[in-house]
């Protein structure tokens, strides 16, 4: 294994959640980062280059060299990924909203990369998680993320009712996610199965002109209508 000194180091670059002014969200590091780095291992190649060069218009798209990181890539492509880090080179890890490798494809090079003895420098940026729990009044001390739920109907309902029950138990508060168009239908099934009392926290487009955050009672968002489709939405929910 050749020594760190030899080595390039792998940056995690944030980037916004959405159409926004990205230094209203990304601090001066993110800017700093992508002056010096024409590496990137990204989930969209177009999406990335329109990121980078709206954080900094004057970087050359002809110096960027983008490989794609995502449910199409091949476990055996991981080593070409990283193999400009291994020729003294830095990288830079971008997802496709928000932090690299949080609910992000991108932790697997980050693990390769420990496993190399290459250093691994997080940056600064938005994580919707995050965000939303600071913002949701429940329990930031103790909470947990579980990405997407059943989809199937029984066992939709009982992972609801199991995530439920460990909210009391723990006093944990449980935060999940879906896919954009279906955000409808899973607060519909939320309001219908969840217990009246337990407090759901919805948060959406954080960050972004639209942004929307609420935490009510079950029984309160019975009367309430919103429109979540296509919108990027975290639930919370937690029974006190």
């Amino acid at each position: 294994m050749k020594s760190n000194a030899t080595l390039g180091k792998l940056y995690l670059i944030p980037t916004t959640m959405g159409d926004c002014d990205p230094m209203d969200v990304l601090p001066q590091t993110i800017k700093r980062a992508i002056e010096l780095i024409d590496y990137y291992i990204v989930e969209n190649e177009k999406t990335a280059r329109k990121s980078i060069k709206a954080v900094l218009p004057e970087k050359k798209q002809s110096d960027l060299v983008l490989f794609a990181l995502n449910k199409h890539t091949e476990t055996r492509e991981y080593l070409d990924f990283i193999k400009p880090l291994l020729e003294g080179k830095n990288v830079g890890l971008m997802s496709e909203a928000g932090c690299p490798g949080v609910a992000d494809p991108g932790a697997v090079i980050v693990k390769l990369a420990h496993e190399k003895g290459i250093q691994v420098i997080p940056l600064v940026g938005p994580s919707s998680i995050l965000l939303a729990i600071m913002a949701s009044g429940m329990n930031g001390q103790s909470f947990t993320f579980h990405g997407y739920l059943p989809i199937e109907k029984d066992e939709k309902r009982a992972s609801f009712k199991s995530l439920e029950r460990i909210s009391f138990e723990k006093n944990q508060s449980q935060i999940f996610i879906e896919t954009p168009y279906r955000n409808n239908k899973l607060l519909e099934d939320l309001i219908q199965i969840l217990h009246p009392e337990t407090h759901l926290c919805i948060a959406c487009d954080i960050t972004l002109p639209t942004e929307y955050i609420k935490t009510k009672k079950i029984s309160a968002w019975k009367k309430e209508t919103i429109d979540l489709h296509k919108r990027p939405t975290i639930f919370i929910i937690h029974k006190f």
